[in-house]
């Protein structure tokens, strides 16, 4: 999160409302970050001077990135470019026709879970036997081809 906060303010001076809200764009779906989760990553980046407060005319807190901070976001470049990727296929999942094959699948995942952890304490075996088959999954998964998706 660190990284994604510093890479908006970077763009253009931000006030804490606007990160909120391009960080909830960015992931789509149902997820807003709270402010909970967004001022201590902002107090954060202020402590290790990557960005500083500018009071805006509405004296409201306003960041702006510092030299420090642009270093460091551009040594942190392969870093971001992996999170933005993550964002942007789990962006792609949440809102396009092409991908809701792989949200129903993910979905229809999770309530046999639930189906099965329901009913009553599993066995080892049969939490053994679940985490084999999806981690078997997982495994088939990384060995399709991979294209990276492109905004």
């Amino acid at each position: 999160m660190k990284l994604l906060v510093l890479h908006f303010i970077a763009q253009a001076p931000k006030f804490s409302y606007d990160i909120i809200k391009e960080v909830a764009a960015l992931v789509g779906g149902n997820y807003k970050p709270s402010t909970g989760t967004i001022c201590p990553t902002i107090n954060y980046l202020e402590e290790q001077q990557y960005v500083q407060v500018v009071m805006s005319t509405e004296d409201r807190k306003q960041y702006h990135i510092t030299q420090k901070g642009a270093d460091h976001l551009n040594t942190q470049q392969e870093a971001l470019r992996k999170v933005l990727c993550r964002f942007n296929a789990r962006h792609h999942i949440q809102h396009y026709a092409e991908y809701l094959a792989i949200k129903t699948a993910m979905e229809n995942l999770k309530m046999a879970l639930r189906h099965n952890l329901q009913d009553a304490p599993l066995s080892p075996e049969h939490i053994s036997a679940i985490a084999n088959k999806i981690n078997d999954v997982a495994v088939d998964i990384t060995q399709l081809p991979q294209k990276e998706i492109k905004s």
